[in-house]
């Protein structure tokens, strides 16, 4: 039997010495991204090791360029210390984003700042548009010193499993992990790392825009389902004999609440062109910030029907939050509190079981975002890039 690892994210395992100690690396990693700066000392009083386990694994780390030294602290009991903090200066985290008519790219440093935040109209071809756009990307953070350490394209609805192929030969087949996954699941990632509550171990995030999904995590873990269906909010059954959506069927949520429905509802002159979505938006927004009434009522009952969705999912799930992200988030002033009056109203809990809806406070490269904090998971969970030569 190999040694035991305990940590405070889990019991005793079974695991050869290298699983121990890469898991003990991510566990010293996570402490400090929440609780920097701080001490060995107070490392090892918090995560159970012992001081000089995590002596040598803060060495390791500082070799890595993923914690540096601050200097010593005199503002505290007992004899002064030497404070750690994330460091990170040598890498980059990138995430791609493909809607309906741009691409978004946001590359993270390890403490989840942004070292850039590209948004580019999107027009032909949308392996060939992404290449260009990761080169780019990529080549900026190559020439100012840092190491991509992986990239994460957000695609809406489900993921093709030739995609990633197709881009990685465009790409020439990168030395850096290269993945696809679904734009809410990702978004959901952001809000929890980067959000109004973070690490936030049940949430949900709620895509805003011609399509709606959900990313949901539930008891600290990303919902997927057995194939990956999870998360198809937009296509809850409301009414059956509601108005017909773009799948086919009667009555979904997407139906009532999705951007083009909105638009139809509040600006019923308008033209349906995805291009003109952005300032129909923008004059939704500016007519209900001067009270017009056709617009009001419009928002009031797509609140509604946003808010009855939710009350499926919270009865399901039981999150602690439901950020609202996209055309959701610009409208939500007026979207919230119809929809949470509608969920008070169909909780089978009291007080709603304690899930709540706000508007996410990420910007709409939530799910380029989440391509990005997908890579610094995968940082966190122990695949820690090697020591670099001195």
């Amino acid at each position: 039997m190999g040694a035991l690892v305990i940590t405070r994210d889990s019991g005793p395992q079974p695991a050869d010495f290298a699983d121990v100690r890469a898991t003990n690396l991510a566990v010293v990693l996570r402490h400090l991204r929440t609780e920097a700066p701080c001490s060995r000392a107070d490392i090892a009083a918090t995560t159970g090791l012992n001081k000089a386990t995590v002596s040598s694994l803060v060495t390791d780390l500082i070799d890595r360029r993923l914690v540096r030294e601050i200097g010593m602290t005199e503002n505290r009991i007992g004899r002064p210390a030497t404070m750690l903090v994330l460091d990170g200066s040598p890498y980059a985290a990138v995430g791609l984003e493909i809607n309906t008519d741009y691409l978004t790219a946001v590359a993270l440093d390890l403490a989840g700042e942004r070292l850039l935040s590209w948004r580019r109209a999107f027009t032909g071809q949308a392996v060939a548009s992404l290449a260009a756009l990761a080169r780019r990307a990529v080549g900026k953070l190559e020439r100012e010193g840092r190491q991509v350490l992986g990239l994460t394209v957000a695609v809406p609805g489900l993921v093709e499993p030739g995609f990633a192929k197709s881009l990685a030969a465009a790409l020439g087949e990168p030395a850096y992990p290269l993945l696809v996954e679904n734009d809410a699941n990702l978004a959901v990632l952001a809000e929890q790392r980067l959000g109004a509550s973070p690490q936030t171990a049940d949430l949900a995030y709620v895509t805003g825009g011609t399509s709606i999904g959900a990313g949901i995590i539930s008891d600290g873990r990303l919902l997927r389902g057995t194939r990956g269906f999870a998360g198809e909010f937009g296509h809850l059954p409301l009414d059956p004999a509601g108005p017909v959506c773009s799948c086919g069927r009667r009555g979904c949520l997407e139906a009532y609440a999705g951007l083009g429905a909105v638009i139809r509802r509040a600006l019923p002159d308008a033209t349906l062109s995805p291009s003109e979505f952005g300032p129909h938006l923008d004059e939704i927004h500016r007519l209900a910030k001067a009270g017009d009434e056709r617009v009001l009522a419009a928002l009031t009952d797509v609140g509604r029907h946003l808010g009855h969705a939710i009350s499926l999912l919270a009865n399901l799930v039981n999150p602690a939050c439901v950020a609202l992200g996209g055309h959701f988030a610009v409208l939500s002033p007026w979207l919230i509190p119809p929809a949470t009056a509608e969920l008070e109203a169909r909780s089978v809990a009291a007080d709603c079981g304690g899930t709540r809806i706000v508007a996410s406070a990420l910007d709409t490269s939530a799910a380029a975002a989440g391509g990005a904090t997908r890579v610094l998971d995968a940082i966190d969970a122990g695949t820690l890039p090697p020591p670099l030569a001195r």
